[in-house]
């Protein structure tokens, strides 16, 4: 009897290593797909010093400029600035918020702007004094370190220094946890397909008769 049952047994396998074979390539296929579409990587430059290093890695999540906040480090390209090149700088300002630096000190409508980011001990060092009232739809930005950064302030004769914030292209991830998960994912996915190849490889073998011997 035990003979008669390896055919049924063989074809059970040979079916879970098929949809464990699809499962699992549908996984990797997802995750990759999800990796690709939500995230790049970008070099960072010494603009974004202590916060990121020159060469270093970092990873942004793709977005609209809908959903920036005051404080986010966004990748961002308009064709009149950088030759057209996309540069991470941090928003300081959004439509309708009045940014002032004056007396060595940044306010963001009428408050001290707390920046403990910034490398220097001015957040406005190496500049003059400036009073922009950022006009909708638009931001003003800052690198972190104010003393090799050419941001907002060097482009204040050119709408108060303001970008549009459909010009971003995405926001630094703080942290890689999402970007982790969803290769890990495509990990596991891999896995699961070699599994179930294996699966469907002993499913197809032919098992000798116990007859004959």
């Amino acid at each position: 009897m035990s003979e008669s049952r390896r055919p049924d047994a063989g074809r059970r396998l040979l079916i879970t290593g098929m949809v464990l074979t699809v499962l699992g390539a549908l996984t990797a296929a997802g995750a990759l797909w999800s990796v690709l579409s939500s995230y790049t990587v970008v070099t960072a430059r010494r603009a974004m010093e202590p916060t990121y290093h020159e060469g270093d890695r970092v990873v942004v999540e793709r977005l609209s400029g809908a959903d920036v906040r005051r404080g986010d480090v966004v990748l961002y390209g308009v064709p009149d600035r950088y030759v057209g090149l996309a540069v991470l700088q941090r928003v300081i300002g959004l439509g309708g918020d009045r940014v002032v630096f004056a007396d060595g000190m940044l306010t963001i409508n009428g408050t001290p702007a707390d920046e403990p980011y910034v490398k220097e001990a001015y957040p406005g060092f190496g500049t003059a004094p400036y009073d922009v009232k950022v006009p909708a739809g638009r931001m003003f930005l800052l690198g972190d370190n104010r003393g090799n950064a050419n941001d907002s302030r060097y482009f204040l004769s050119e709408d108060s220094g303001t970008v549009p914030t459909a010009a971003v292209q995405g926001r630094a991830l703080k942290g890689g946890g999402a970007p982790v998960k969803l290769g890990l994912a495509v990990v596991l996915g891999v896995l699961v397909t070699l599994g179930g190849g294996i699966c469907v490889l002993a499913g197809r073998r032919p098992r000798r008769s116990g007859y004959g011997r």
